[in-house]
């Protein structure tokens, strides 16, 4: 159960929950219902330029979201310049009524890597516009810095490629723009399962956005719980403050003081 003090602020927006979920890539839309009911989310992402808007059977996926539970944030994703990622987020905002955005502006269709220059600009534009930016990067820390400057209310630096199933592969990196920030950093793309969002919480991260790990599970709903509970575990352990890691060891247990240990 996340603690109902620890809230995270995006704008206006205050959230109990820090596990970010997206709609994509599940068999039916009966099984994201119950892996987003099981992961505990409070906000679920939908691509404006969704190709699977609409299942075999004709019915919205809007249906199946209840907007009473969740808050959409309708993301970019399928973009690759910035003029189209701004005209998209522009659709979002007249369709679903909303001021907020995840912004991808992707360089190709094999890497699916961002593509810096396109991101920049299109952050640029829709903060000018009014819109509360989320915004996919690399775990570039210069890159990030740069996206905060120009308005971001949170940069969502990648673990890993998308839908890689990887993990964190830069913690350093990662370690470094969270140092740096002055923004909610949420760690996206790449977790593969659920040690992989604990690590990003233990680094500092202030919330995760995951999908494909939950959606391509063998079971999307266990994973989804599972998900839940290493967010929270990583969450609170990162508030708990870690040992330091020491090459030697040291008794859990005091050596001085013992009954007897002086003769």
């Amino acid at each position: 159960m996340a603690d109902q003090t620890d809230i995270l602020k995006l704008g206006p927006y205050e959230l109990k929950s820090r596990l970010f979920v997206g709609t994509g890539k599940y068999a039916t839309f009966e099984i994201m219902q119950q892996a987003l009911e099981a992961s505990g989310c409070e906000v679920v992402t939908v691509a404006v330029r969704r190709e699977r808007l609409y299942d075999n059977h004709q019915r919205n996926i809007l249906d199946f979201l209840d907007r009473g539970k969740y808050k959409l944030l309708p993301n970019t994703a399928g973009c690759f310049t910035a003029e189209d990622a701004v005209r998209c987020a522009r659709l979002g905002r007249e369709l679903l009524g909303i001021d907020w955005v995840k912004l991808e502006v992707i360089a190709d269709k094999k890497t699916l890597l961002p593509d810096p220059i396109g991101t920049l600009q299109a952050t640029q534009t829709l903060v000018n516009g009014g819109f509360i930016v989320l915004v996919y990067t690399s775990d570039d820390p210069v890159m990030a810095k740069r996206l905060e400057e120009a308005g971001a209310t949170s940069v969502m630096p990648a673990a890993a490629p998308i839908g890689s199933g990887q993990g964190v592969l830069n913690e350093n990196n990662i370690r470094i723009i969270l140092e740096q920030a002055h923004v909610p950093i949420i760690v996206d793309a790449g977790v593969g399962t659920a040690s992989d969002v604990t690590i990003a919480m233990e680094l500092g991260a202030e919330g995760v956005l995951l999908n494909t790990g939950v959606a391509c599970a063998r079971d999307p709903v266990l994973m989804a719980q599972a998900m839940r509970h290493a967010l929270e575990a990583g969450r609170k352990a990162f508030l708990a403050g870690r040992i330091p890691k020491k090459l030697y060891a040291a008794a859990s247990s005091p050596l001085t003081g013992i009954i007897g240990s002086n003769g």
